[in-house]
């Protein structure tokens, strides 16, 4: 029997293209509102041109310096590169991040990994840098559902055109985009339509890696992540997802992504779509709907907030 390949799940490495590990934007059939770059650097930089873009650039592991052409800089205030400081992985706690709006580029440097986010507009906004202690960290659920979610970009936050940003980390156990939610659907003050690009990462539980148990010569660290069709159409992701790898929400229900008892999860959430507000928006699969009202005699986890933690020897 032939596998059926699943078109809204690349493993990492699969969009690879002109010097990006990944690279998801327009040119993917059915896709339009979102998109987002990711790579390593090793010194050299990459080069992204003005045009009818947004972009946040999001370091994952290291800092970098980021150089503006004329029309981002003069969106600023005239300095002509930012440097931002990073951290030493996706588990450590927020980074600083960089907002270029629409009709400014840019070129990357560094010795780092980063992802760049991205939606298509028209219409521009200022350049914004945004320090780490500046993004707002909120401890989101109860319970297993516990995960704690640093919202740099999105409306509360950040004065953008159409992208929504933020990042979320999933201790090891727990289960987070749960219960499984869409956002299909234009029904006002109620749901908003949003295309969605989850970008994942996962390593050793921090509680392992601190009782030295992590093998020395590398592991397989992993969670899951699942979608379901809703009216708007037919999807369906069973996936076990490692560090680079990109699952598309293009519609449907999405949830939940489970970190296996060892290892954390991370994951970075893009979003835009056609709707002329910018908000999110979202309806819960009414089956599942019920266990947000388990939460209040739960608790938070109490492992969350992360911040910075001796995360060592993982291949990220």
């Amino acid at each position: 029997m032939t596998a059926t390949r699943n078109e809204w799940f690349h493993e990492r490495g699969n969009l690879a293209r002109d010097g990006w590990e990944s690279v998801v934007d327009g040119s993917l059939p059915g896709w339009a509102h979102t998109g987002i770059r990711v790579a390593k650097l090793s010194g050299e930089g990459l080069t992204l041109p003005a045009g009818d873009i947004e972009r946040i650039v999001v370091p994952l592991a290291g800092g970098v310096t980021v150089e503006l052409d004329g029309a981002a800089a003069a969106a600023w205030d005239g300095a002509s590169s930012v440097e931002l400081t990073g951290r030493a992985s996706v588990f450590d706690g927020p980074t600083d991040v960089l907002y270029v709006g629409a009709g400014g580029g840019f070129t990357v440097r560094g010795t780092a990994r980063i992802a760049i986010a991205e939606a298509p507009t028209g219409q521009p906004r200022p350049t914004r840098y945004i320090p780490a202690a500046d993004v707002p960290v909120e401890v989101r659920g109860a319970g297993r559902d516990t995960r704690q979610v640093h919202n740099f970009g999105t409306p509360g936050a950040l004065d953008a055109a159409a992208l929504i940003v933020c990042e979320v980390i999933t201790p090891g156990g727990n289960w987070s985009s749960h219960p499984a939610h869409k956002h299909d659907e234009h029904i006002a003050g109620h749901e908003s339509r949003l295309e969605e690009i989850y970008y994942f990462e996962a390593a050793p539980n921090r509680e392992f890696v601190a009782a030295g148990v992590v093998p020395d010569d590398g592991v397989d660290a992993f969670g899951s992540f699942v979608t379901y069709s809703s009216r708007a159409g037919e999807i369906d992701t069973h996936a076990v997802v490692r560090t680079g790898d990109i699952a598309l929400v293009p519609y449907g229900y999405h949830g939940p992504a489970m970190a296996a008892p060892e290892y954390d999860l991370y994951y970075l959430n893009v979003m835009a779509g056609p709707d002329p507000e910018r908000v999110w928006l979202i309806s819960d699969d009414p089956r599942q709907a019920w266990l947000r009202d388990t939460w209040p005699a739960q608790g938070p986890d109490p492992r969350l907030p992360y911040a910075a933690a001796p995360i060592e020897g993982d291949e990220r």
